[in-house]
């Protein structure tokens, strides 16, 4: 399983790294990480999309006809377009969402952004995700991106985790503290 793991890691590093350079040279980053970012939040929230991208018995012709008429919509640019055909010629569109979001990554850390991930037990709106950012940034004397998670067993309180930092102020934990603290006594 750890060899499936690490050849996908390595597959989605190559073509996030190749797609990085076009993106330079075409001097189209920004406009890449917007597309591929809209691309990610179509494909995580259409299960019939997914399936239908990890199913192995569509031919190439048939996805190729249904990625033109995806990034048709999109207005994705060529060469966009022909990474995606790469990607089904090469029978590599399996690992299309690690790919795109390897290339975020690699866009992100080249900016000097910090990635977070931000846990609460209900949505919190952009407004104050980026107040959160603002505020972290400072801090930290660098851009944090934060990904906001719900995560309904917190309770409330939020979870912030960076890197190897975890600032935990959930009532789930503050509860957890209060049992142990009990049983000790």
């Amino acid at each position: 399983m750890s060899n499936n793991k690490s050849f996908s890691g390595g597959i989605s590093q190559r073509y996030a790294l190749a797609l990085l350079e076009l993106s330079n040279e075409a001097n189209k980053t920004d406009e890449y990480v917007s597309s591929l970012s809209n691309f990610l939040k179509i494909y995580h929230s259409d299960n019939n999309l997914k399936n239908y991208i990890k199913n192995p018995t569509n031919t190439n012709k048939s996805q190729k006809e249904v990625f033109e008429k995806i990034l048709n919509v999109m207005n994705a640019d060529k060469i966009i377009k022909n990474f995606f055909f790469i990607l089904i010629n090469k029978k590599r569109i399996f690992f299309v969402s690690e790919i795109i979001e390897e290339f975020l990554k690699l866009v992100s850390h080249k900016k000097g952004e910090i990635s977070a991930n931000l846990y609460s037990s209900k949505q919190i709106d952009n407004k104050t995700i980026s107040e959160i950012e603002k505020e972290i940034s400072e801090n930290v004397k660098g851009t944090i991106k934060l990904k906001s998670e719900i995560d309904e067993s917190l309770i409330g309180g939020v979870v912030l985790q960076i890197g190897s930092l975890m600032i935990d102020t959930s009532i789930k934990n503050k509860l957890a503290n209060y049992k142990k603290v009990l049983l000790e006594s």
